[in-house]
């Protein structure tokens, strides 16, 4: 599996990075972003290193579409936000940071208009135990 050492996504990839994880497979892992636009702000990333969709494998993006239904369901039950915004960026131009294949899941709320990232940094407190509550509801 392609790795690359300098990216912090590939780094919580394989446990040299500290994380919020919440669910974890053979070709993917979510975790809790630790600048949540809000509670329970999470991101799936693919566990081999592609830079964006024109990079990454088919099997690898349909496993980051199956884990977001997953995922849901567990914000859903979890932090029962009134809507859900499903996100994914590809290169700088489109608002890509990160420049490792992610997807972001952020539970919306009515009448609270959010950016795609905060600025603060989340709880650490809070989001060990949220992913923990996470966790607890996934199969």
């Amino acid at each position: 599996m392609h790795q690359l050492d300098d990216c912090i996504f590939c780094q919580i990839a394989n446990g040299h990075a500290p994380a919020y994880k919440i669910h974890e497979d053979e070709l993917t892992c979510t975790f809790l972003d630790i600048f949540p636009a809000t509670p329970g702000h999470c991101l799936i990333i693919t566990k081999e290193h592609f830079s964006d969709i024109f990079e990454a494998k088919a099997e690898a993006l349909a496993q980051v579409a199956r884990n977001s239904v997953l995922i849901t369901k567990a914000l859903e039950q979890v932090i029962a936000p009134d809507g859900l915004g499903v996100y994914q960026f590809n290169r700088a131009c489109a608002g890509q940071t990160v420049f490792h294949y992610h997807m972001h899941l952020i539970p919306q709320f009515e009448g609270k208009n959010i950016g795609i990232h905060s600025k603060q940094a989340g709880d650490p407190d809070e989001l060990a135990a949220l992913a923990e509550q996470l966790k607890s509801v996934l199969p």
